[in-house]
């Protein structure tokens, strides 16, 4: 639950307003196609309906947002998503970047399926969760499952009833 250098716990304020979420619609990159907008919006339902006293609430205006969530055909990396976000000096998340891959990093095409366990990951990571060494959770570093485990949830929950900020 905490990140491995720092010992700190980031999350999201929570509040009666949502997180607002754009993802990016159209995009010339090679074999992008708005077929992947739907299976990376059900990652952020999925999210939600774990209650953490945070929501999702997807929008149409870049500008607005809150997050945004972009593509890449790949990454130089062996890894097919990244989560960038930016706290406040209490630790308090308060905006976020999510970029996803079309292709594997060798140009394998990621089908619906894999980017939606992709952005399942990368939206846990937008929460505050770190990696964990359990392989049947969407959180191991290589993502090997397509759903929430118990534990991911679990792991979420507790994170949202702790203040954030560094551990002693």
């Amino acid at each position: 639950m905490l990140t491995e250098d720092e010992n700190v716990i980031t999350r999201w304020r929570q509040s009666n307003e949502p997180i607002r979420v754009w993802i990016q619609p159209v995009s010339s990159e090679q074999g992008f196609t708005p077929d992947l907008v739907s299976p990376t919006r059900r990652a952020f339902t999925a999210w939600n309906e774990v209650g953490l006293g945070v929501a999702f609430e997807m929008v149409d205006d870049s500008t607005v947002a809150d997050v945004h969530v972009t593509w890449i055909d790949r990454f130089d990396e062996q890894i097919s998503g990244k989560t960038l976000w930016a706290h406040d000096d209490d630790w308090w998340i308060v905006e976020a970047n999510i970029v996803l891959a079309i292709h594997h990093r060798g140009g394998e095409p990621l089908d619906s399926s894999a980017v939606r366990a992709i952005a399942l990951h990368e939206v846990g990571h937008l929460i505050g969760l770190d990696h964990t060494t359990d392989t049947a959770n969407i959180m191991t570093p290589k993502v090997r499952v397509k759903e929430l485990s118990d534990a991911d949830r679990a792991t979420a929950r507790l994170l949202y009833t702790v203040p954030p900020g560094k551990v002693k």
